[in-house]
């Protein structure tokens, strides 16, 4: 799904992704899957010049795969964040990748020809998200 210069890209990635993936899993875990991706494409927001350019949503088996694209290529920048973030000393940054660890089963970020691209994987079966990994 392109997101570049759209109003609303973060409500857009949420319906996207509610969309996708409503006949696969629980509504739990499809609530999951909404709140990851509205973090990670609100981060591009945040933390980018130009925002999130794409986010790609797929499903093999019993995980969804969300892949937010930016053009930023500093991808020290969001390991910087994830590593300060601490639930018992919260700041403004940080707590939103510490919410997708939580909830993911792993995630990564890694730098592309034109940016980066933050990769998360998400349970979609009985036992939910969170499962560690």
């Amino acid at each position: 799904m392109k997101l570049a210069g759209r109003a609303e890209p973060s409500s857009l990635a949420r319906v996207h992704v509610r969309e996708t993936l409503k006949d696969r899993a629980s509504r739990e875990r499809v609530d999951d899957a909404v709140l990851v991706a509205s973090e990670l494409v609100g981060n591009a927001v945040r933390h980018t010049a130009d925002g999130p350019d794409c986010m790609v949503v797929e499903v093999h088996k019993n995980v969804a795969v969300l892949r937010v694209h930016d053009a930023e290529r500093d991808v020290s920048d969001v390991r910087a964040r994830s590593a300060q973030a601490s639930p018992d000393e919260p700041t403004d940054s940080g707590l939103g990748l510490l919410l997708v660890g939580e909830l993911a089963c792993g995630w990564t970020v890694r730098p592309t020809a034109i940016g980066k691209v933050v990769v998360v994987i998400l349970p979609l079966n009985a036992r939910g998200l969170g499962g560690g990994g």
